[in-house]
């Protein structure tokens, strides 16, 4: 049975502390969410076991960087790394495919509401066995707009205690968005790779298995 959806405000003692921490004003007043709601508390932190990783990727990006994203994933799984994300590039639904084989925590957050959203078969277990997290921060719009994808971006990233930048092409918006998330202080990685000079030089780091602990 697919769990309801349950509306999470200011007020309510589920709602994530980190995000007024970085959203300030552009905090959203309400959260729609589907799953279990214990997710949204446990095992966000700063520590490197546990900590919550968001994964973002470009639309496109060369077959070096698909390879090391599907190692990425399978190193998740394989860890029970808790993940968050849109994961609605082809590599970022490359990585949930994976992470959906794994027994971690995933929290999937789309860019448009989800009332009246059609769940996904391969979601249905997971949310079953209450390791699955569907969220949104909007209402009843239901085409989803770069606009709304942005500002489900930095949502995600206020939530995640770590974040994955797997490829940002030069003058991308993703490329402005990691200028953002490193503006707030919070660790941002990116695979070492010649294709990802940009990202490099704005000051990400690169990412190795250690940053996971």
């Amino acid at each position: 049975m697919t769990p309801p959806i349950q509306h999470i405000t200011q007020t309510d003692k589920n709602y994530p502390s980190s995000i007024n921490a970085y959203l300030d004003a552009d905090t959203p007043e309400t959260i729609w969410a589907r799953g279990n709601l214990d997710l949204l508390t446990c095992r966000q932190n700063d520590t490197d076991e546990g900590a919550l990783w968001a994964i973002f990727c470009s639309s496109k990006c060369p077959g070096e960087i698909i390879l090391k994203a599907h190692d990425l994933a399978q190193e998740f799984k394989n860890k029970g790394i808790p993940t968050i994300g849109g994961f609605h590039s082809p590599i970022e639904k490359e990585c949930l495919r994976v992470l959906l084989r794994g027994s971690q925590p995933i929290i999937i957050c789309p860019a448009r509401s989800i009332e009246n959203m059609r769940i996904k078969t391969e979601w249905k277990k997971p949310l079953s066995q209450d390791r699955l997290l569907i969220l949104s921060i909007f209402d009843k719009k239901p085409h989803q707009t770069a606009i709304m994808a942005n500002k489900r971006n930095i949502f995600v990233a206020a939530l995640a205690s770590k974040v994955l930048i797997a490829h940002a092409a030069e003058d991308s918006k993703t490329l402005e968005f990691a200028k953002t998330i490193l503006k707030w202080g919070k660790p941002v990685y990116t695979f070492d790779s010649s294709y990802n000079q940009a990202l490099g030089q704005l000051g990400v780091q690169p990412y190795s298995e250690e940053n996971n602990g």
